[in-house]
């Protein structure tokens, strides 16, 4: 894949909003994406490239990175009857307790602001781990159920495209 340009204003920065992981809330080969992070106000992706530093018997310093870990975490993640992606991880959570289950999900990232701004570039994880790490809240508040996901298994890349009615979302890998 060539490298991609940022479809956005030159000089302006670039909305959080352009930046969205959706839950497979359905069939692996028939995938209704469903965002996650609706109420969180603020989530980013974590790299851990495993970075390790030596220097030689010459004094020279060579660093190596390895594959990276990605990782990112959602919290407040208050509950919402609306919000699709959570309602399924609460039934698998809390219902039904599978954890074999929560850390074999279907993750798509989209990159809304980079390639064109009809077929953003996309990467989706076939096999990622999501966990809650809490479930309740304070009293006269809110239940929040805040989350974490490894995002693992086999990384494909691609586009997306979003139904300009429905707001589905497409997921096309690169050829």
């Amino acid at each position: 894949m060539a490298d991609l340009t940022f479809n956005t204003t030159s000089g302006a920065t670039i909305d959080r909003e352009l930046l969205i992981a959706y839950l497979n809330t359905s069939a692996t080969s028939t995938p209704t994406w469903s965002p996650l992070g609706k109420r969180v106000t603020d989530s980013s992706i974590d790299v851990d490239w495993s970075e390790e530093t030596n220097r030689d018997i010459l004094g020279s310093t060579y660093t190596t990175l390895k594959k990276p870990t990605m990782t990112q975490t959602f919290e407040p993640n208050d509950l919402d009857g609306g919000d699709t992606a959570i309602v399924k991880l609460w039934n698998l959570a809390f219902k039904d307790q599978d954890y074999a289950g929560l850390a074999n999900l279907d993750v798509l990232i989209v990159h809304f602001y980079a390639g064109t701004a009809s077929t953003p570039f996309a990467e989706r994880y076939s096999s990622c781990a999501i966990s809650p790490s809490s479930l309740g809240g304070e009293g006269g508040g809110h239940i929040s159920m805040p989350i974490s996901i490894t995002f693992g298994g086999t990384r494909t890349v691609g586009t997306a495209s979003k139904d300009s009615t429905t707001g589905a979302i497409t997921f096309s890998a690169a050829s």
